[in-house]
């Protein structure tokens, strides 16, 4: 059973306020109405709202009494922005395949150990299940996409770690999805709503959260990794096939995979029509790395 991560109660609770604050884009909340908002007890609240007023990262109107986010949180976002600067570089590929197939599209990696979305462009991320600054756990069935690209390494690492869920494995499919992805140059991925649904749901902390006997039902319910991404042979140009997204890696100085640009799709779409999609989220990753100094890695050398 996968270890379960402690939680903190208090730390949780000025995340709340943050996040609250910041969902609000700047509106100034008064400290009974934060309180009445977040379900916290009054004084619980005026001990975070004074703390974190104090550090800079909120501020208190003198005269109305309300609080808004405060200063300090410009330099943690500049730090932050810069650590993921190569992400920004991303922005305008993504709005440009968004407004071109009429979709959303996102830009994640791995970072910290856990999988961060990054960027996005284009309408409906909410009712994906995502949204720019979540995150993921890093372990099957999560994160394929990922290390798909990376080194053999790399993506035997991955595999390694303890599921999230028991899952059953056919490794010559997943090393023939590997070998095809690494040639085609980007993943077609089938699943249904219910499956995306219940892959969100695994991807959350909730997952470790699970009891024993609902984590084995929804093991069952989950296919072998490799399953839900098509080969080669799968595809046929005038075929209608249900795809849940397409993905693409981008590069480093190193030639080691460190993003992935994602196209959403949620509908059954012609063979051709993947390839042309294909060929596109290819050219817009192949940008984002030339853009920041990044290169296509050498197989023969690199494996």
């Amino acid at each position: 059973m996968p270890k379960v991560a402690r939680r903190s109660a208090p730390t949780v609770r000025v995340i709340q306020v943050l996040d609250f604050l910041v969902e609000r884009r700047g509106k100034r909340y008064g400290l009974s109405e934060l309180a009445r908002e977040l379900n916290l007890a009054k004084p619980t609240c005026l001990g975070i709202l004074t703390e974190l007023s104090a550090a800079g990262y909120l501020v208190r109107d003198p005269n109305t009494h309300t609080y808004g986010l405060g200063p300090a949180l410009i330099e943690a976002g500049r730090v932050a922005q810069e650590g993921f600067a190569i992400a920004a570089m991303a922005r305008a590929e993504l709005a440009e395949l968004s407004a071109r197939y009429r979709g959303t599209c996102t830009v994640s990696a791995v970072t910290g150990g856990r999988i961060t979305v990054l960027e996005s462009a284009g309408p409906g991320l909410a009712k994906l299940g995502v949204k720019v600054g979540a995150t993921y756990d890093f372990a099957p069935p999560v994160g394929l996409m990922y290390v798909l690209w990376d080194t053999d390494a790399a993506f035997d690492a991955w595999l390694a770690t303890p599921p999230t869920v028991p899952l059953r494995q056919d490794e010559t499919r997943l090393r023939q999805v590997v070998t095809e992805c690494r040639e085609r140059g980007y993943l077609v991925e089938s699943m249904t709503a219910a499956g995306r649904r219940l892959y969100s749901l695994l991807a959350g902390v909730a997952a470790h959260d699970l009891p024993d006997d609902l984590r084995r039902l929804v093991g069952e319910l989950v296919t072998s990794l490799g399953e839900r991404v098509y080969l080669g042979v799968d595809l046929r140009p005038r075929k209608e096939h249900p795809v849940s997204l397409l993905a693409a890696p981008t590069y480093g100085g190193d030639g080691r995979q460190n993003m992935v640009l994602t196209m959403y799709v949620g509908r059954s779409i012609t063979g051709a029509e993947i390839a042309r999609r294909g060929a596109a989220l290819v050219a817009a990753a192949d940008a984002v790395t030339a853009r920041s100094g990044g290169r296509a890695p050498n197989r023969s050398i690199d494996h």
